[in-house]
Protein backbone atom coordinates (compact mmCIF):
# COMPACT_ATOMS: atom_id res chain seq x y z
CA UNK A 1 0.00 0.00 0.00
CA UNK A 2 1.27 3.27 -1.12
CA UNK A 3 1.05 6.26 1.48
CA UNK A 4 1.54 9.94 0.69
CA UNK A 5 -0.27 11.58 3.12
CA UNK A 6 -0.47 11.44 6.84
CA UNK A 7 -3.45 13.23 9.32
CA UNK A 8 -2.14 12.96 13.17
CA UNK A 9 -4.12 14.29 16.20
CA UNK A 10 -7.38 15.64 14.25
CA UNK A 11 -10.56 16.28 15.82
CA UNK A 12 -12.90 16.07 12.40
CA UNK A 13 -16.77 16.46 12.52
CA UNK A 14 -19.20 17.02 9.96
CA UNK A 15 -20.41 14.78 6.86
CA UNK A 16 -18.05 13.19 5.01
CA UNK A 17 -14.97 14.46 6.79
CA UNK A 18 -12.41 12.59 4.33
CA UNK A 19 -14.85 11.50 1.61
CA UNK A 20 -12.70 9.59 -1.15
CA UNK A 21 -9.41 10.43 0.80
CA UNK A 22 -6.73 7.31 -1.08
CA UNK A 23 -3.21 6.88 0.19
CA UNK A 24 -3.83 8.22 3.31
CA UNK A 25 -2.49 7.44 7.00
CA UNK A 26 -5.09 8.24 9.66
CA UNK A 27 -2.99 8.68 13.08
CA UNK A 28 -4.37 9.55 16.57
CA UNK A 29 -7.53 11.24 15.01
CA UNK A 30 -11.14 12.10 16.37
CA UNK A 31 -13.81 11.03 13.69
CA UNK A 32 -16.88 12.64 16.04
CA UNK A 33 -20.33 13.84 15.06
CA UNK A 34 -20.60 13.60 11.35
CA UNK A 35 -21.52 10.37 9.08
CA UNK A 36 -19.77 8.55 6.17
CA UNK A 37 -16.29 10.33 7.20
CA UNK A 38 -14.20 7.59 4.83
CA UNK A 39 -17.12 7.31 2.41
CA UNK A 40 -15.60 5.47 -0.80
CA UNK A 41 -11.89 5.96 0.76
CA UNK A 42 -9.05 3.37 -0.78
CA UNK A 43 -5.63 2.75 1.12
CA UNK A 44 -5.94 3.93 3.81
CA UNK A 45 -3.88 3.36 7.00
CA UNK A 46 -6.03 3.90 10.30
CA UNK A 47 -3.03 3.80 13.83
CA UNK A 48 -4.91 5.10 17.30
CA UNK A 49 -7.89 6.48 15.87
CA UNK A 50 -11.65 6.56 17.24
CA UNK A 51 -14.81 6.69 15.68
CA UNK A 52 -17.97 8.19 17.36
CA UNK A 53 -20.39 8.40 14.46
CA UNK A 54 -22.48 6.50 11.71
CA UNK A 55 -20.96 4.67 8.42
CA UNK A 56 -17.18 5.55 8.77
CA UNK A 57 -15.50 2.90 6.19
CA UNK A 58 -18.57 2.23 3.15
CA UNK A 59 -17.68 1.25 -0.21
CA UNK A 60 -13.78 1.43 0.80
CA UNK A 61 -11.28 -0.93 -0.15
CA UNK A 62 -7.61 -1.64 1.48
CA UNK A 63 -7.95 -0.73 4.23
CA UNK A 64 -5.68 -1.26 7.71
CA UNK A 65 -6.70 -0.56 10.95
CA UNK A 66 -4.44 -1.12 14.37
CA UNK A 67 -5.62 0.08 17.77
CA UNK A 68 -8.92 1.93 16.06
CA UNK A 69 -12.28 2.14 18.22
CA UNK A 70 -15.53 2.28 16.92
CA UNK A 71 -17.71 3.48 19.50
CA UNK A 72 -21.22 2.77 20.23
CA UNK A 73 -23.00 5.65 17.84
CA UNK A 74 -20.06 4.21 15.46
CA UNK A 75 -22.48 1.55 13.98
CA UNK A 76 -23.40 0.24 10.63
CA UNK A 77 -19.58 0.54 11.02
CA UNK A 78 -18.22 -0.92 7.64
CA UNK A 79 -20.39 -2.12 4.59
CA UNK A 80 -19.62 -2.62 1.14
CA UNK A 81 -15.75 -2.80 1.87
CA UNK A 82 -13.37 -4.69 0.25
CA UNK A 83 -9.46 -5.91 1.43
CA UNK A 84 -9.96 -4.45 4.94
CA UNK A 85 -7.62 -5.85 8.40
CA UNK A 86 -8.47 -4.80 11.53
CA UNK A 87 -6.07 -5.56 14.94
CA UNK A 88 -6.20 -4.80 18.47
CA UNK A 89 -9.14 -3.28 18.39
CA UNK A 90 -12.58 -2.62 20.47
CA UNK A 91 -15.70 -2.32 18.35
CA UNK A 92 -18.71 -1.48 20.85
CA UNK A 93 -20.88 -0.71 17.41
CA UNK A 94 -23.75 -3.14 16.71
CA UNK A 95 -24.46 -3.95 12.83
CA UNK A 96 -20.72 -3.80 11.94
CA UNK A 97 -19.25 -5.58 8.52
CA UNK A 98 -21.71 -6.29 6.51
CA UNK A 99 -21.43 -7.70 2.87
CA UNK A 100 -17.90 -7.02 2.76
CA UNK A 101 -14.76 -9.41 0.86
CA UNK A 102 -11.46 -10.42 1.70
CA UNK A 103 -11.85 -9.59 5.43
CA UNK A 104 -9.43 -10.34 8.74
CA UNK A 105 -9.89 -9.55 12.36
CA UNK A 106 -7.36 -10.34 14.92
CA UNK A 107 -7.71 -9.47 18.16
CA UNK A 108 -11.06 -7.99 18.52
CA UNK A 109 -13.64 -7.65 20.85
CA UNK A 110 -17.43 -6.88 20.09
CA UNK A 111 -19.19 -6.16 23.10
CA UNK A 112 -22.30 -5.32 21.41
CA UNK A 113 -21.87 -8.03 18.13
CA UNK A 114 -25.39 -7.59 17.67
CA UNK A 115 -26.54 -8.23 13.62
CA UNK A 116 -22.12 -8.59 12.95
CA UNK A 117 -20.64 -9.97 9.92
CA UNK A 118 -23.53 -10.70 7.52
CA UNK A 119 -23.05 -11.88 3.96
CA UNK A 120 -19.13 -11.39 3.55
CA UNK A 121 -17.16 -13.80 2.15
CA UNK A 122 -13.22 -14.64 2.47
CA UNK A 123 -13.11 -14.01 6.39
CA UNK A 124 -10.56 -14.57 8.98
CA UNK A 125 -10.72 -14.57 12.18
CA UNK A 126 -8.47 -14.50 14.88
CA UNK A 127 -8.71 -14.27 19.13
CA UNK A 128 -12.03 -12.66 18.72
CA UNK A 129 -14.37 -11.71 21.61
CA UNK A 130 -17.92 -11.13 20.67
CA UNK A 131 -21.44 -10.62 22.43
CA UNK A 132 -24.61 -10.37 20.57
CA UNK A 133 -27.59 -11.87 18.58
CA UNK A 134 -27.29 -13.28 14.93
CA UNK A 135 -23.27 -13.11 14.67
CA UNK A 136 -22.13 -13.94 11.03
CA UNK A 137 -25.04 -14.49 9.02
CA UNK A 138 -25.08 -15.56 5.77
CA UNK A 139 -21.10 -15.80 5.33
CA UNK A 140 -18.95 -17.54 2.64
CA UNK A 141 -15.75 -19.04 3.12
CA UNK A 142 -14.80 -18.15 6.55
CA UNK A 143 -11.83 -19.61 8.73
CA UNK A 144 -11.85 -18.42 12.55
CA UNK A 145 -9.17 -19.46 15.11
CA UNK A 146 -10.18 -18.75 18.99
CA UNK A 147 -13.32 -17.61 19.22
CA UNK A 148 -15.56 -16.77 22.53
CA UNK A 149 -19.49 -15.96 21.23
CA UNK A 150 -22.07 -15.22 23.73
CA UNK A 151 -25.57 -14.82 21.50
CA UNK A 152 -27.87 -16.77 19.83
CA UNK A 153 -28.77 -17.63 15.93
CA UNK A 154 -24.93 -17.13 15.28
CA UNK A 155 -23.59 -18.20 11.95
CA UNK A 156 -27.19 -19.06 10.51
CA UNK A 157 -26.61 -19.77 6.43
CA UNK A 158 -22.44 -20.39 6.64
CA UNK A 159 -20.98 -22.01 3.63
CA UNK A 160 -17.66 -23.17 4.07
CA UNK A 161 -16.73 -22.80 7.19
CA UNK A 162 -13.88 -23.93 9.18
CA UNK A 163 -13.69 -23.00 13.29
CA UNK A 164 -11.38 -23.67 15.47
CA UNK A 165 -10.60 -23.57 19.57
CA UNK A 166 -14.16 -21.70 19.85
CA UNK A 167 -16.38 -21.58 22.97
CA UNK A 168 -20.42 -20.40 22.38
CA UNK A 169 -22.99 -19.93 24.59
CA UNK A 170 -25.65 -19.94 21.51
CA UNK A 171 -29.29 -21.08 21.29
CA UNK A 172 -30.00 -22.16 17.03
CA UNK A 173 -26.24 -21.96 15.92
CA UNK A 174 -25.25 -23.13 12.71
CA UNK A 175 -29.08 -23.04 11.53
CA UNK A 176 -28.87 -23.70 7.44
CA UNK A 177 -25.31 -24.15 6.99
CA UNK A 178 -23.31 -26.04 4.62
CA UNK A 179 -19.81 -27.75 4.65
CA UNK A 180 -18.98 -26.52 7.87
CA UNK A 181 -16.64 -27.96 10.59
CA UNK A 182 -15.77 -27.16 13.64
CA UNK A 183 -12.81 -28.29 15.83
CA UNK A 184 -11.89 -28.70 19.66
CA UNK A 185 -14.83 -26.49 20.60
CA UNK A 186 -17.20 -25.90 23.35
CA UNK A 187 -20.74 -25.36 21.91
CA UNK A 188 -23.84 -24.69 24.82
CA UNK A 189 -27.56 -23.96 23.29
CA UNK A 190 -30.34 -25.48 22.25
CA UNK A 191 -31.22 -26.62 18.43
CA UNK A 192 -27.75 -26.55 17.07
CA UNK A 193 -27.40 -27.20 13.56
CA UNK A 194 -30.96 -27.64 11.96
CA UNK A 195 -31.31 -27.71 8.34
CA UNK A 196 -27.51 -27.73 8.14
CA UNK A 197 -25.78 -29.92 5.86
CA UNK A 198 -22.38 -31.20 5.91
CA UNK A 199 -21.75 -30.40 9.35
CA UNK A 200 -18.67 -31.92 10.85
CA UNK A 201 -17.73 -31.78 15.16
CA UNK A 202 -14.45 -33.01 15.83
CA UNK A 203 -13.01 -32.64 19.54
CA UNK A 204 -15.98 -31.15 20.67
CA UNK A 205 -18.29 -30.65 23.53
CA UNK A 206 -21.78 -29.98 22.73
CA UNK A 207 -24.73 -28.98 25.44
CA UNK A 208 -28.22 -28.90 23.69
CA UNK A 209 -31.82 -29.75 23.83
CA UNK A 210 -33.08 -30.84 20.30
CA UNK A 211 -29.25 -30.64 18.98
CA UNK A 212 -28.15 -32.07 16.04
CA UNK A 213 -31.52 -32.50 14.33
CA UNK A 214 -32.59 -32.08 10.43
CA UNK A 215 -29.66 -32.48 9.32
CA UNK A 216 -28.05 -34.18 5.79
CA UNK A 217 -24.87 -35.43 6.78
CA UNK A 218 -23.95 -34.91 10.20
CA UNK A 219 -20.33 -36.45 11.42
CA UNK A 220 -19.15 -36.58 14.92
CA UNK A 221 -15.46 -37.57 15.78
CA UNK A 222 -14.47 -37.74 19.35
CA UNK A 223 -17.09 -35.48 20.95
CA UNK A 224 -18.85 -35.37 24.33
CA UNK A 225 -22.51 -34.62 24.34
CA UNK A 226 -23.29 -33.61 27.97
CA UNK A 227 -27.12 -33.02 28.91
CA UNK A 228 -27.98 -33.00 25.40
CA UNK A 229 -31.54 -34.65 24.65
CA UNK A 230 -33.35 -35.96 22.02
CA UNK A 231 -30.51 -35.70 19.62
CA UNK A 232 -30.36 -36.17 15.96
CA UNK A 233 -34.07 -36.16 15.16
CA UNK A 234 -34.14 -36.97 11.06
CA UNK A 235 -30.74 -36.50 10.69
CA UNK A 236 -28.50 -38.97 9.07
CA UNK A 237 -25.70 -39.11 11.20
CA UNK A 238 -21.94 -41.05 11.74
CA UNK A 239 -21.42 -39.86 15.88
CA UNK A 240 -18.36 -41.16 17.73
CA UNK A 241 -19.10 -39.92 21.00
CA UNK A 242 -17.34 -40.04 24.19
CA UNK A 243 -19.04 -41.29 27.45
CA UNK A 244 -23.19 -41.61 27.27
CA UNK A 245 -25.91 -39.60 25.74
CA UNK A 246 -29.39 -38.58 27.42
CA UNK A 247 -31.59 -39.69 25.00
CA UNK A 248 -31.64 -39.85 21.15
CA UNK A 249 -34.50 -39.57 19.06
CA UNK A 250 -35.65 -40.78 15.39
CA UNK A 251 -32.35 -40.54 13.34
CA UNK A 252 -33.05 -41.08 9.66
CA UNK A 253 -30.33 -43.29 9.50
CA UNK A 254 -26.44 -43.78 9.73
CA UNK A 255 -24.36 -45.17 12.94
CA UNK A 256 -24.24 -43.80 16.44
CA UNK A 257 -21.49 -45.14 18.83
CA UNK A 258 -21.37 -43.92 22.42
CA UNK A 259 -20.71 -45.68 26.07
CA UNK A 260 -25.04 -45.35 26.97
CA UNK A 261 -27.34 -43.82 25.31
CA UNK A 262 -30.03 -43.39 28.68
CA UNK A 263 -33.29 -43.06 26.16
CA UNK A 264 -33.41 -44.29 22.75
CA UNK A 265 -36.70 -43.51 20.60
CA UNK A 266 -37.33 -45.37 17.25
CA UNK A 267 -41.04 -44.62 16.35
CA UNK A 268 -41.41 -46.93 13.13
CA UNK A 269 -44.21 -44.56 11.71
CA UNK A 270 -41.94 -41.75 11.64
CA UNK A 271 -38.12 -43.29 10.58
CA UNK A 272 -37.05 -46.47 9.35
CA UNK A 273 -35.16 -47.79 12.50
CA UNK A 274 -33.32 -50.42 10.47
CA UNK A 275 -31.11 -47.51 8.76
CA UNK A 276 -29.62 -46.76 11.94
CA UNK A 277 -26.66 -48.74 14.13
CA UNK A 278 -26.35 -48.01 17.34
CA UNK A 279 -23.21 -49.14 18.98
CA UNK A 280 -22.59 -49.21 22.27
CA UNK A 281 -19.46 -49.89 24.15
CA UNK A 282 -18.18 -51.25 21.62
CA UNK A 283 -21.22 -53.95 21.21
CA UNK A 284 -24.15 -53.34 18.32
CA UNK A 285 -27.61 -53.49 19.30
Amino acid sequence: MEIKNTIKQEFLTGERALFKSENLCVVDTTFADGESPLKESHDIILEGSMFKWKYPLWYCRNIVAKNTHWFEMARAGVWYTNHITVEDCVIEAPKNFRRCDQVTLRNISFPNAAETLWSCSNVRLENVTAKGDYFGMNCEHIEIDGFNLVGNYSFDGLKNGVIRNARMLSKDSFWNTENVTVYDSFISGEYLGWNAKNLTLINCTIESLQGMCYIENLVMKNCKLLNTTLAFEYSTVDADITGKIDSVMNPNGGIIRADHIDTLILEKDKVDPTKTRIILNGAEG
